[in-house]
């Protein structure tokens, strides 16, 4: 028995150390056929930035509008935020989730989306008559791309100008040392933005204001009741958030809330 044993070790050390050996030989193998082998035979792939000298301005305009393209995308989300009406919507969205008490209910991803496509249905009008008066005849050659620029600011400034508050604009012209601009051409868009950017958080939280009102009531009432029933270690929240749920829903909050925010900026 003891002899059987002994050869079946015998006989599995040779076959692991046939096993070392065939790896060496291939390994080995390798080896010796790539180094051998001639330099051509190994292309591998490889990535140059470089400058180049040229006396054709077309192609320095090129290279410049490339770099003006990427630009503009790399700041896209921002101006995003800062030139439509997605700062309104997702900040009213935040307040009405803040006030039903729902906690992530509805998720973030939902409303962003939300806020992300009704800031498409809001802004269509602007980017249409930006696309019809300064994207397409830049693409038809028709008119330079200074002119392009120009046109096409012209309908986003529009929309933001009548949503911004004239005292937002007072104070960023006056910290820009604009004095008594005549037209809203002497207003440059870097003065623009921001003031309507703070005109949009104000209008955002007025609008939360007012959606807090019904919701605290319910939780006025229901902490009210709690408390004369002595039920003072109950949590209001736990039974108020059903009531608000059902009064939302009840009065078709999500119709009167879209409707109102589209609204407002018409």
């Amino acid at each position: 028995m003891e002899k059987g044993i002994q050869g079946l070790k015998n006989k599995t050390k040779e076959a692991i150390s046939s096993k070392y050996l065939v790896v060496i030989l291939l390994t080995s193998l390798f080896f010796l056929l790539f180094s051998s082998s001639p330099a051509h035979c190994l292309t591998l792939p490889t990535f140059q930035v470089g400058f180049e000298n040229t006396e054709d301005p077309s192609k320095v305009a090129t290279v410049l509008e490339v770099i003006l393209l990427l630009t503009i995308l790399s700041v896209a989300p921002a101006i995003l935020l800062m030139t439509t009406s997605f700062t309104r919507l997702i900040v009213v969205f935040g307040f009405l989730r803040q006030a039903i008490g729902t906690q992530q209910m509805p998720p973030n991803q939902v409303l962003i989306g939300l806020a992300l496509f009704l800031t498409f249905f809001i802004m269509y009008p602007v980017w249409n008559e930006a696309n019809v008066n300064s994207i397409q005849p830049y693409l038809r050659d028709e008119i330079s791309l200074k002119t392009a620029l120009d046109r096409v600011q012209k309908p986003i400034r529009e929309f933001m100008f009548r949503q911004t508050r004239e005292a937002d604009l007072k104070l960023f012209t006056n910290m820009a040392g604009i004095t008594n601009p005549n037209t809203k051409d002497d207003i440059p868009t870097f003065v623009l933005i921001p003031a309507y950017m703070i005109s949009e958080l104000k209008t955002a939280f007025e609008i939360g204001f007012v959606l807090y009102i019904p919701f605290l009531i319910i939780d006025m009432v229901v902490a009210s009741v709690l408390l004369s029933m002595g039920m003072m270690m109950l949590p209001p929240v736990l039974i108020s958030l059903p009531f608000k749920l059902l009064l939302f829903v009840l009065v078709d909050g999500w119709h009167l809330l879209i409707g109102s925010l589209v609204k407002s900026f018409f």
